[in-house]
Parts: structure tokens; C-alpha cells; sequence
């Protein structure tokens, strides 16, 4: 398993940008994908976007388009760059790390499926003000 950290969360105002970052300490990195996901106040948490280990990109369709997500595997590190943020991206943001020794086909198909990470980061903040 690898150990997470989540960074970059803050207050900001509506259309402004923000990138989250992930920075992950273990092994073999590059053996895993990575999903970030979001919790708001009372809420479930939700999938939010996913890189698999040939950099192949899943998003949820409400941030698809707004978020980007990206792996750097030399630093062992993940962003999560936000672009015209709106009061409903406010959430704690997660960063997860799983379905190591799996295929990029399978994690096609399961990105979204919390089970399959088995490291997740404390989480950061985003507030976004109207």
C-alpha cells in the first residue's frame, strides 16, 4: 500500500482555478491508479476523476471539461487541476490509490468503485464561495 497525502485545498471564489495534489510515499508507484473523489457535509462520497498507468482519463461528467487529472511518476505524484470552480465543487477532496497488478481494461471498467483503492489520503478542503 502506498501512504497518501493530499495538498493544495482552499478557499477561493467562483471561476477561479486550484490544482489538489496527491504526493504518495511506498512502492512501486507507478504500479497503481489513481482516483480522486469528494465528500460534502452530510453527503456520500463521489467520484470525481481517474488515471489509469498508461495515463488514461476518467472523469464524472459534472467536472469533465473543468478538472484535469495527471500522474507524475518520477515524483510520485498525482494533480488534480480544477479550472472554473462552482460553490457545488465544495467537498473535502480525496485521493486514492489502488488495482495494482490490474489491466488498464479492467480498471475501464471499475474506476468508479471505491473497494478496488486500497490507500486513501486524509482528504483537503476546497471552499468555493459564490
Amino acid at each position: 500500500q502506498l501512504q497518501l497525502t493530499e495538498s493544495g485545498g482552499r478557499l477561493v471564489q467562483a471561476g477561479d482555478s486550484l490544482r489538489l495534489s496527491c504526493a504518495a510515499s511506498g512502492r512501486s508507484f507507478d504500479a497503481y491508479a489513481f482516483g480522486w473523489f469528494r465528500q460534502a457535509p452530510g453527503q456520500e462520497r463521489l467520484f470525481v476523476a481517474a488515471i489509469g498507468w498508461t495515463g488514461i482519463t476518467y472523469y464524472e461528467n459534472s467536472v469533465s471539461g473543468r478538472f484535469t487529472i495527471s500522474r507524475d511518476d518520477a515524483n510520485n505524484i498525482v494533480h488534480l487541476q480544477m479550472t472554473a470552480l462552482k460553490p457545488e465543487d465544495t467537498a473535502v477532496y480525496l485521493c486514492a490509490a489502488g488495482y495494482s497488478s490490474r489491466s488498464e481494461s479492467y480498471y475501464s471498467t471499475r474506476y468508479k468503485v471505491m473497494d478496488g483503492y486500497d490507500s486513501w489520503g486524509q482528504g483537503t478542503q476546497v471552499t468555493v464561495s459564490s
